[in-house]
């Protein structure tokens, strides 16, 4: 476990894509990404994707937003922006509207989306990044460790780069244990926790949490046993991060900048210019 301090962590970054630094972008919103044809999933599965003009071959962050898996919205989140890479910012259903099965589908055929369009936009599709902030690291996580998520749509969840969940939940997610009749603090492991499809055989996961002290239900403390677990299961590029003095909203500005140092690195690029 890695401890980052203030200090460290007011970097951003740049990344480039083939050819030059971009000068322009555009940002493309509520592109469909469904073939549901219900009137909720209509309404709420679409995607925004911000690129940069007149270059080829960038990274792609593929961001699902928090909120518990009951609120929020996509969004471009604005430490991304102007970096040289495609970003996709995707709504997925909600609970209790839907079970949480339904909204795991929902974000892997955003995933899958992704994968067959991403080029029109100047992405690249050997260097995706699937990541997100609470109910979306959580989400994250999901999609990288039980592979039948995005198998389900043709996609082998190892074709996916680099996972990079913020403070996502390792146990069962606890609004999914609420629609069980389970309370908050009654931890459960089942099929929809990450930490009951520890595997050494996936990509790179990269967890970043706040402050074990601060941060949600012991959020911290449960990616610590996840990271230890995925070890012990032989997987040698699991990292995770706690961000000292960062509570669970507080973490994920400074968690941009990790986000930058790995994907850096797994494009060869230098962390710091």
């Amino acid at each position: 476990m890695k401890r980052i301090n203030k200090i460290s962590v007011l970097l951003f970054f740049s990344i480039f894509c083939a050819g030059a630094s971009a000068q322009s972008y555009r940002q493309v919103n509520d592109i469909s990404y469904t073939l549901k044809r219900d009137a909720y999933s209509l309404e709420r599965l679409k995607l925004d994707v911000y690129h940069p003009e007149g270059v080829t071959d960038c990274p792609v962050i593929v961001w699902f937003h928090g909120g518990g898996l009951e609120g929020g919205n996509k969004e471009i989140p604005k430490q991304l922006r102007e970096k040289n890479a495609v970003v996709v910012g995707v709504n997925y259903r909600l609970l209790p509207q839907v079970t949480v099965k339904e909204t795991l589908d929902d974000a892997a055929e955003a995933v899958a989306w992704v994968f067959r369009h991403i080029v029109e936009y100047g992405g690249d599709t050997h260097k995706i990044v699937v990541t997100g902030h609470s109910a979306g690291g959580y989400i994250s996580m999901m999609l990288c460790l039980d592979k039948s998520w995005l198998g389900a749509y043709g996609i082998d969840a190892d074709s996916v780069m680099m996972y990079v969940p913020f403070s996502g939940q390792a146990i069962t997610h606890f609004n999914v244990r609420k629609m069980q009749g389970i309370p908050p603090l009654q931890a459960t492991i089942d099929e929809y926790a990450p930490l009951y499809w520890v595997r050494g055989n996936c990509p790179p996961m990269v967890l970043i949490c706040g402050d074990r002290e601060l941060e949600l239900y012991g959020r911290y403390d449960e990616n610590q046993y996840l990271a230890r677990m995925m070890k012990l299961a032989g997987h040698q590029q699991t990292y995770l991060y706690e961000i000292d003095g960062h509570g669970h909203n507080g973490m994920i500005n400074p968690g941009f900048h990790i986000l930058e140092t790995h994907l850096k690195q797994m494009l060869g690029q230098p962390v710091y210019p």
